[in-house]
């Protein structure tokens, strides 16, 4: 068996078939020898299972690997871009609230009268001013509504990225277990090549009816169907990766250079806890506080529009000048109570017109509307936007607590799912060494023994595939809560593997 010869291991029959065919003594009799000299080599080191030939051996791939590159795919990057423009308008806003300082000239050329005055020349350098100083500026208002857009995109892209995490981590470990399932759908369909060989065997030698070699036809047929679905498995998989980081990877085929599997998790905490964490923190119930606040920005501001009035103060200083002279040096300042912004403004001539006397301008204009206009409809349009936004709130809520709910619960039933994955391992381990024992006493082939090996290789896969998934659903319930933490989430180094396997395959 070690030189990956095949040997054939009838079943026991009864003592009067030994007396009615002789040819089935000796083929009986080879059978048991080679079987008890399996058996001790069985019971020293157990054969691993096929696996393809390789010319070298297989890189490993850890999951901090996977994540580092995972930072440079579209999808992340996308998010970062998302979270600077948001970055860029709030700068925008802040520059238009702040202080805005502009400087022009002015030339003009007068005649008066056309057809027989004198031309007159003059130019005039100019300076402009202004800032908003009411709370109630639109600018102002402008900055706030960005700040909050920048608190909506921060969670926003939080949000993204830690989906990209888990979508890549579960990727990760689907591509890892792939590959171990593929390798023991490959053991399954040999075992199933060499049990069909026994019973053509056992069918020729007549102890053997037409429907255990059907079944056994059926189940090798059965075997290699799945062991193509286990190779088409592996590579779905691969490409799922690969479309997450949106880059080539490679990909071992061999299941231990994807490094070791992640350690159980621990029991969640209470359930009220992680809650209130969720509803502070995630990304639908910040968009939505900052939707009802913008709401509520508008309907202070229709309010303010419809019960203020259109009132200007503004004073002026300087040569002002008076008929036909033109003016000279001027400064002067205005505040418009509606929109809250304080410009100031100055005029130098480039020529001085001459002596000019000095003086002061005061101006005060207001304008209140009677009848007409849309300012009472506008109050009300955003009164009902708060209404809705409030109702979108209440239901971003409910919907963040059910979630939460929700993951906790599956994270339980993982759990659960699990111990009874490790309680079925522990079986198949005894089924193994029960079958170990019983080939090294004669009752059993190595067949038999092989098959014991294969159902324990499943087991430990189930239980595999259990730890992951539990591993999952604790990052999922932390993801509920906005607490998964993208940069402490690392995987422990990759364990050497002393076997050969297949290249890594670049996957496309």
């Amino acid at each position: 068996m070690s030189d990956g010869s095949l040997i054939f291991f009838p079943p026991l029959v009864p003592t009067e078939v030994f007396m009615r065919s002789p040819p089935l003594v000796l083929l009986l009799s080879l059978a048991l020898a080679g079987g008890s000299a399996l058996a001790q080599t069985e019971l020293s080191s157990p054969a691993p299972l096929p696996a393809a030939a390789s010319p070298g051996p297989s890189s490993a791939l850890s999951l901090g690997q996977v994540l580092t590159q995972l930072r440079g795919s579209p999808g992340w990057r996308s998010a970062e871009l998302r979270y600077r423009s948001a970055e860029l308008a709030l700068a925008a806003a802040q520059a238009r609230a702040g202080f805005n300082l502009s400087v022009g000239a002015e030339a003009n050329a007068v005649k008066l009268p056309a057809a027989s005055g004198e031309t007159q020349l003059s130019a005039t350098l100019t300076a402009q001013a202004s800032i908003a100083v009411l709370p109630w500026s639109p600018p102002l208002e402008a900055v706030r509504q960005a700040q909050r857009s920048l608190l909506r995109a921060a969670a926003e892209r939080r949000a993204a990225q830690a989906t990209l995490t888990l979508n890549t981590v579960q990727a990760y470990w689907a591509a890892r277990n792939a590959q171990e399932a593929r390798l023991l759908a490959d053991a399954q369909a040999t075992l199933a090549g060499r049990q069909l060989q026994v019973a053509q065997a056992q069918r020729q030698a007549g102890v053997l009816p037409l429907s255990g070699l059907l079944a056994r036809e059926q189940a090798l047929s059965d075997a290699q169907a799945r062991q193509r679905e286990a190779g088409g498995d592996a590579d779905l998989a691969a490409r799922q990766l690969v479309n997450l980081l949106g880059q080539p990877v490679f990909l071992p085929t061999d299941p231990a250079a994807y490094g070791a599997l992640p350690t159980e998790p621990q029991l969640p905490t209470a359930v009220d806890a992680v809650i209130a964490r969720a509803l502070s923190g995630r990304a639908e119930v910040t968009g939505a506080q900052n939707d009802l606040l913008d709401a509520q920005a508008g309907l202070q501001a229709a309010r303010l529009d419809a019960g203020l009035p259109e009132l200007n103060a503004s004073v002026q200083y300087g040569q002002l000048g008076a008929g036909q002279s033109p003016a000279g040096w001027t400064v002067g300042a205005s505040l418009n109570a509606k929109t809250g912004v304080l410009a100031g403004q100055a005029r130098v001539p480039v020529r001085t017109p001459g002596e000019q006397p000095t003086g002061v301008t005061l101006a005060l204009t207001a304008s209140v509307p009677l009848v007409g206009g849309d300012k009472r409809v506008s109050v009300r349009s955003a009164e009902v936007a708060v209404q809705g936004t409030e109702l979108a709130l209440a239901t971003a809520r409910q919907s963040v607590e059910l979630e939460v709910r929700q993951r906790q619960a599956d994270l339980l039933t993982a759990l659960d799912t699990l111990a009874s994955r490790r309680g079925a391992l522990r079986q198949a381990q005894e089924a193994q060494g029960t079958a170990r024992a019983r080939l090294a006493a004669g009752l059993v082939t190595a067949l038999d023994v092989e098959d014991a090996n294969l159902q324990l290789r499943q087991a430990a896969l189930g239980e595999e595939n259990a730890r992951v998934q539990a591993f999952l659903a604790s990052l999922r319930l932390a993801q509920s809560s906005a607490e998964l933490d993208l940069t402490l989430l690392t995987a422990a180094p990759a364990t050497p593997s002393t076997q050969t396997a297949p290249t890594p395959e670049a996957r496309p």
